[in-house]
């Protein structure tokens, strides 16, 4: 792995840690109109809720001693976010965001890459008119927005970290990635 130096102590790259995901959570959740909903940490094996990921993952699994049933560690949320939705009733334009904690044995691990994974997902009910270039680019800059709310505060309680990110983001299509290099 590459050398890694943090410009933070332990104790205040926790704390940056927590104000990150407080913050975030919390512009996300305006910004999008989402509210916290916790993930499983494990499911039923054979359910159909644990995603495969790229299908030669092993995921950990232990047995349940009151119903002798096999449980595996959740690799990823996308089909129980959808189940989600639909078994809260979440109205229209409305979503849902949580903290997926899990273990991924055969990672590859590297300075952003570990076995253990902290992710945060979201979902949101959107209707057929909605999936357009211009919903999804307003969908985006409303979570960049929440991004730069975000830095700005760390940055403001943390000022030795810099934050390199443009006040505004930019879209390429792949149409004109393909235009510009063939």
């Amino acid at each position: 792995m590459e050398k890694y130096s943090s410009k933070l102590n332990e104790f205040d790259t926790q704390s940056a840690i927590a104000l990150v995901k407080d913050k975030f959570s919390s512009e996300l959740c305006d910004s999008l109109d989402l509210s916290r909903v916790s993930a499983p940490l494990f499911v039923k094996k054979g359910s159909g809720i644990n995603d495969d990921l790229n299908g030669v993952e092993r995921p950990v699994q232990f047995d349940i001693k009151e119903t002798g049933e096999i449980a595996e560690v959740v690799h990823s949320l996308a089909k129980w976010k959808r189940m989600a939705l639909m078994r809260y009733g979440f109205p229209l334009h409305t979503g849902l965001y949580t903290d997926m904690n899990a273990i991924r044995r055969d990672e590859e691990c590297d300075n952003i890459h570990s076995i253990y994974v902290d992710q945060w997902d979201w979902e949101k009910v959107i209707s057929a008119e909605d999936r357009t270039e211009n919903y999804l680019r307003a969908t985006v800059r409303s979570i960049y927005g929440a991004i730069l709310r975000t830095a700005r505060a760390v940055e403001a309680k943390y000022p030795v970290l810099d934050c390199y990110l443009p006040d505004k983001i930019s879209f390429v299509t792949t149409y004109e990635l393909e235009e510009k290099y063939p």
